[in-house]
């Protein structure tokens, strides 16, 4: 699983950045790096990753608190980090979300052994276990993969995202809103409807008749999953 596996490692100390991110590439893994909360939003937006090691003690937004916001959207396992090693930090860091929680100093060798057994525990299912069905397309909202007819059907940043937003859903009502701010959207309602109409075309058998991504009057829309 290591070989197929895609870590990002954030971490404002950037020694121990580098120490991981070279350590992890030559166990396996694929590994990106990010110095604070905003750059890892910003690799989040546009990557699919396997699981996050976030250090706690970050300057702005620090690790408790990331880890709380992506809980809202993602299950995308997460390690944290600190040099704090008290239980009640321990028990704070699990209760926001996170799936393990290591103390400073580690040996990287502990790091390695703790991430393999995460992505066991979350991955060794059936890959299909994960993806969700709609008509003749199958959506992977980990890894942002749309299949359609078998075929893989390329979808633009922002399509993952609105995917995503309206997958996790299951089916209920999403507001444009909300679709803009998980999205990462740089607009107005206008321009949400404009990216559905977009992502219409690319999973509905008739477009302008549309059976899965269906507007919801007055609320916004939702994905009528199978």
């Amino acid at each position: 699983m290591a070989e197929q596996s895609h870590i990002l490692v954030v971490d404002d100390d950037t020694r121990l950045r580098e120490l991981l991110r070279r350590y992890l590439s030559e166990n396996g893994f694929t590994v990106s790096a990010a110095k604070d909360a905003a750059e890892a939003r910003n690799l989040m937006a546009g990557l699919a990753f396997d699981l996050l090691v976030l250090d706690v003690m970050m300057p702005g937004e620090d690790g408790f608190s990331l880890t709380a916001s992506l809980r809202e959207t993602s299950s995308v396992p997460i390690l944290l980090l600190t040099a704090r090693g008290d239980v009640d930090d321990r028990i704070e860091g699990l209760e926001k979300g996170a799936d393990d929680y290591l103390s400073k100093p580690f040996e990287p060798r502990e790091l390695f052994l703790r991430i393999s057994t995460i992505l066991r525990r979350t991955g060794a299912r059936d890959a299909d276990s994960n993806l969700l069905s709609f008509g003749t397309c199958r959506f992977d909202p980990r890894r942002g993969e749309l299949l359609c007819d078998d075929l893989p059907v390329h979808l633009t940043e922002i399509e993952v995202a609105l995917l995503r937003s309206l997958a996790e859903r299951g089916g209920a009502p999403v507001s444009r809103e909300d679709l803009i701010r998980e999205g990462g959207i740089d607009g107005s309602a206008r321009t949400v409807d404009v990216q559905v109409t977009r992502l219409r075309r690319k999973i509905e058998p008739d477009p302008r008749a549309p059976r899965y991504l269906q507007t919801v009057r007055g609320s916004g829309y939702r994905l009528r999953l199978d």
